[in-house]
C-alpha cells in the first residue's frame, strides 16, 4: 500500500468516482439553497450581498450610462453605497476598458436580474466550451452531475465573477486553432478583458506557427478596444493606467487576501514569504511554464492537448488569480482524462485529476482556517502531467519524421 495507494489510486475507479461526484454535488447545491434561502432582501447571513463581486460590474454599467468615471474609486464607491453598504466593505474594479462593453447593458437591469442574466448567459456559454471540449476528445457530457460537483462553478456562482466567460473565451478559443483559426483567433483576443490569464497564449502560438490565429487575437482585441473608446471615450485609458498600480498594491500587499488567491505568489505570502522574494518566485515559475509550453508547441500542429497545456499553466504564470478562476481547469481535467482512458492511467494521474477537480472546495477554507495553501501545488502536479501526455503525444510524430 504506501505511496501506491496515491500513485496508483487503483482504488478510485468509476463507481466510486460516481459516489464523490454525488457528495460534491449535494453538498454543492445544499450550500447555494442555504445561502439564497436563509438570505433576506438579498443579504446572506454573513451580511453580504449575493452575488458579492457582481455589485462592481453592475454598478459600472450605470456609471457608464450616466457619463461617470468608472475607475474614479470614491466616485465608485459612493455609487456601489446608494444600492448596498456594508461598512469596510468595497468591491473594486480593475478591468480594463475592454471589459466596458460587456458591463455596460448591465445597467438597464435592476441588480438581482441582471445578477441572473450575467450568471446564465456566462455559465452558458462556459457550458458550450466544455460540451464542445467532451466532444472532441471523444467524451459524453458533461452530465449535471459533473457540472453541479465541480466546486469553482458554485463560487462562481455565489460571487457573481467574470470567471465562466473568461473560461469560454479562452477555452473555445484554443481549441479551435487548429480547424477555424480566425474564429480561435476573435475568442481568443475578447479575452483580453481578463489579460492575466492569456500570457502563454502567445507563447504557444507563436511557437506553433499559428499567424491566422495571432492575426485574429490582434485583430479581436484590437476591434474590443476600439468599440470601448468610441463609446466610453479614449480618457477611460488613461483613467484605467492611474489605478492600475492600486490593483498591483492591492496585490501586493494583500488586501485581496493572500488566503482567498491561489497563485504561487499567494501561497508564498500566505506561509510568511516577504513580498519581493515570493514575487521573485512566481516570475521564475511563470517562465519555467512559458519554456515548457513553447518547448512542446515548437513546430507542432495546434491540438488540443496544446491547448490543455496553455490552460493548466495560466493560473500558475500570474500572480491574481483566485479559486473561481479554477472553471479554466475543466479543459485540462477533461484532456487528461480523455488521454489516461485510451492509454490507461499512468502514476499519480488519477489522484491528481481527483484533487485538481475537488481543490477548490478546500483550498479556502484550508488557506484562512490553517494558513495551508494547497492550490499551487495541485496545479503544479496537474501541469506536470498535462505536459507529460503532451510530450508524448509528440513522440510518435517525431519517430515518423525520423524515419521519413
Amino acid at each position: 500500500m504506501g505511496v501506491d495507494f496515491l500513485r496508483k489510486a487503483e482504488w478510485l475507479g468509476t463507481e466510486r468516482a460516481r459516489v464523490y461526484l454525488m457528495l460534491l454535488a449535494g453538498v454543492n447545491v445544499l450550500m447555494l439553497a442555504v445561502i439564497v434561502l436563509t438570505s433576506q432582501d438579498g443579504v446572506d447571513r454573513n451580511g453580504f450581498l449575493i452575488g458579492t463581486d457582481f455589485i462592481s460590474f453592475w454598478t459600472s454599467g450605470r456609471m457608464l450610462q450616466a457619463g461617470a468615471n468608472v475607475y474614479d474609486i470614491a466616485a465608485h464607491v459612493a455609487a456601489q453605497r446608494t444600492f448596498y453598504t456594508l461598512p469596510g466593505e468595497y468591491t473594486a474594479f480593475f478591468y480594463p476598458p475592454n471589459f466596458l462593453p460587456f458591463v455596460w447593458p448591465l445597467g438597464f437591469l435592476p441588480y438581482f436580474p441582471a445578477l441572473a442574466a450575467w450568471l446564465a448567459v456566462t455559465g452558458a456559454a462556459w457550458l458550450a466550451a466544455v460540451r464542445a471540449w467532451f466532444k472532441a476528445l471523444g467524451l459524453q457530457g458533461p452530465g449535471w452531475l459533473l457540472v453541479l460537483a465541480f466546486p469553482p462553478v458554485i463560487v462562481t456562482l455565489t460571487h457573481g465573477q467574470t470567471s465562466f466567460l473568461v473560461a469560454a473565451l479562452l477555452g473555445g478559443g484554443l481549441l479551435l486553432v487548429d480547424k477555424r483559426p480566425w474564429l480561435a483567433g476573435l475568442l481568443i483576443g475578447l479575452a483580453t478583458i481578463k489579460p492575466q490569464f492569456g500570457l502563454l497564449v502567445p507563447v504557444a502560438l507563436l511557437a506553433s506557427g499559428q499567424w491566422r490565429a495571432i492575426a485574429g487575437a490582434a485583430l479581436g482585441a484590437l476591434a474590443l478596444a476600439a468599440i470601448a473608446t468610441l463609446a466610453f471615450g479614449p480618457q477611460v485609458w488613461s483613467d484605467w493606467l492611474a489605478v492600475t498600480s492600486a490593483a498591483g498594491n492591492a496585490t501586493q500587499s494583500g488586501n485581496i487576501g493572500f488566503a482567498k488567491m491561489v497563485s504561487i505568489f499567494a501561497g508564498l505570502s500566505l506561509v510568511g514569504v516577504p513580498s519581493g522574494p515570493a514575487f521573485a518566485v512566481q516570475v521564475v515559475a511563470a517562465i519555467g511554464v512559458a519554456g515548457a509550453v513553447a518547448a512542446a508547441a515548437w513546430r507542432r500542429p495546434f491540438s488540443p492537448g496544446l491547448a490543455a497545456l496553455v490552460l493548466a499553466g495560466a493560473p500558475l504564470a500570474t500572480p491574481f488569480v483566485l479559486d473561481y478562476d479554477m472553471v479554466l481547469t475543466a479543459f485540462p481535467l477533461a484532456y487528461l482524462y480523455a488521454s489516461a482512458r485510451k492509454t490507461g492511467f499512468a502514476d499519480w494521474e488519477r489522484i491528481t485529476i481527483l484533487a485538481a477537480f475537488a481543490a477548490a472546495a478546500f483550498a479556502r477554507p484550508l488557506a484562512l482556517q490553517a494558513g495551508v495553501p494547497i492550490m499551487p501545488l495541485v496545479l503544479a502536479a496537474l501541469f506536470v502531467l498535462v505536459w507529460r501526455r503532451v510530450q508524448a503525444e509528440a513522440a510518435p510524430t517525431a519517430a515518423r519524421s525520423i524515419g521519413a
